[in-house]
C-alpha cells in the first residue's frame, strides 16, 4: 500500500514547448488547428486547459510517499536533471531552474556525473539546502576503481560530503559478474555506505528486466529506478516482471520515462524541442499511471525548460488516481503506441 505523507490535490496546469511544422495544405492547417484547439493550445506553445499557477512556500505542498525501506519521505515528483544538464543551457540558467523547482517543494533530486553541467549547477544549490533534499547520483561503471573516480568527482562537484542514494546505472547493459565481484562496484558502494558517504544503494536502467531481478537477489538494493509507463509496459514490463519482487523486499521504486520517452529516443536526448512520445493532453494521465502503480513512490521527470518543470509540478499537485475508464483508454492508446516505439532501449528480457 502506498503511504501518502502530506499534500492535497488541486487543479494546476502548465505549458510545454513543442515544435510546429508549416504546411501549405489548407486541409492540413484545418486539421492541425482543430487538434490544437482540442489540446488547449495554438501556436508553438502547447497550453493545457488549466492555466499555470505557481505556489510558493507551503501554500500547496506536493504529496509525499515513503520510499520503501529507506523510510525517506519523498515528493511524488522527482527532478531529473539530465535534459537541462546536457542541453545548451548556461550554468546560471540551469541553476535558476533547479532552484525554482526546489523552491516549489520537490525534494527528490536525481543527477549523475555525466549529465553535462547538472551536478555543477546543483553544487550551487545543494549545500545550503542539504537537509531538505533526497539527493541521488549514479555511477555508470562495473569496477570499484572506476566507481571511486566517478563517485569522488560527484561529491566534489556537488559540494557535499555524502549523498542519499547512489544508483548502479544501466544495469541492463552491465556484466553482472563484474558488478558483483569482490572488486566490483557493488562492493565499493557497500564500503562507501559504511563510511557514511552514501546512505542507500540503488540500481537504474531501461532494459533487461532479468538483470534487475538478479541484482535484487543480493538483498543489497534499497531503491530501483526503471522505465515504467503506459506504453513500455507492453515492451519491457518492469511493472509485471520486477516491481512485484521490489514490493516483496520493500525496495523503494522510482518510475522514469513516464511520458514514454523523447521522440526518436536517445539520439535526440539533447533536443528538447522534438517533444515526448505522449500527446500533451495525455500527460497528466501518463504521470498518474506511473503513480498509480503499487510500490512506486516517485516519478522522476526531466524537464528541458522552466515551463516544463512548472508544468510537471502542476500535474503532481493535481494528481489523482485514474478512473477505470481513464485507465482503460490510456492503456489502449499505449498498446497502439508501443507497436511504433518498439524495444528502443535494448533487450526486453
Amino acid at each position: 500500500m502506498k503511504r501518502l505523507i502530506e499534500g492535497r490535490q488541486t487543479d494546476c496546469g502548465n505549458s510545454q514547448h513543442m515544435p510546429t511544422t508549416r504546411n501549405n495544405s489548407r486541409a492540413h492547417k484545418l486539421v492541425r488547428r482543430d487538434f490544437l484547439k482540442r489540446a488547449g493550445c495554438l501556436g508553438t506553445v502547447l497550453l493545457l486547459p488549466t492555466p499555470m499557477r505557481v505556489f510558493s512556500g507551503n501554500d500547496n505542498p506536493l504529496p509525499r510517499r515513503v520510499l520503501g525501506r529507506t523510510k525517506a519521505e519523498v515528493t511524488i515528483l522527482g527532478l531529473g536533471t539530465a535534459p537541462i544538464g546536457e542541453a545548451r543551457v548556461d550554468l546560471k540558467e540551469a541553476t535558476r531552474i533547479f532552484g525554482e523547482v526546489m523552491d516549489q517543494g520537490v525534494n527528490y533530486i536525481d543527477t549523475a556525473r555525466i549529465y553535462g553541467i547538472a551536478e555543477e549547477a546543483l553544487g550551487q544549490l545543494v549545500p545550503s539546502r542539504r537537509d531538505k533534499l533526497f539527493l541521488v547520483t549514479k555511477v555508470w561503471v562495473e569496477t570499484a576503481a572506476d566507481a571511486e573516480k566517478a563517485f569522488s568527482e560527484s561529491l566534489r562537484t556537488l559540494k557535499v560530503d555524502h549523498v542519499d542514494l547512489v544508483h548502479i546505472h544501466h544495469v541492463g547493459g552491465k556484466n553482472l559478474d563484474r558488478v558483483l565481484a569482490s572488486d566490483g562496484v557493488l562492493s565499493y558502494l557497500l564500503k562507501q555506505r559504511d563510511a557514511g558517504k552514501l546512505r542507500f544503494i540503488g540500481m537504474s536502467g531501461h532494459a533487461s528486466p532479468s538483470k534487475f531481478l538478479r541484482m535484487l537477489e543480493t538483498k543489497q538494493i534499497d531503491v530501483m529506478m526503471a522505465v515504467m509507463n503506459y506504453a513500455d509496459r507492453n515492451i519491457y514490463d518492469f511493472e509485471g516482471k520486477v516491481l512485484p519482487e521490489c514490493r516483496k523486499q520493500n525496495v523503494g521504486v522510482a518510475a522514469m520515462k513516464v511520458y514514454a520517452g523523447i521522440k526518436g529516443g536517445f539520439p535526440n536526448h539533447r533536443k528538447g524541442w522534438v517533444g515526448c512520445n505522449t500527446p500533451p493532453e495525455r500527460l497528466p494521465q501518463a504521470l498518474a499511471y506511473a503513480l498509480d502503480l503499487e510500490g512506486v513512490s516517485t516519478a522522476v521527470v526531466g524537464p528541458f525548460t522552466y515551463e516544463q518543470a512548472m508544468q510537471n509540478i502542476g500535474f503532481a499537485r493535481a494528481y489523482r488516481p485514474l478512473t477505470e475508464a481513464e485507465r482503460a483508454d490510456l492503456l489502449a492508446y499505449g498498446r497502439e503506441l508501443a507497436t511504433s516505439l518498439g524495444p528502443r532501449y535494448g533487450p526486453t528480457t
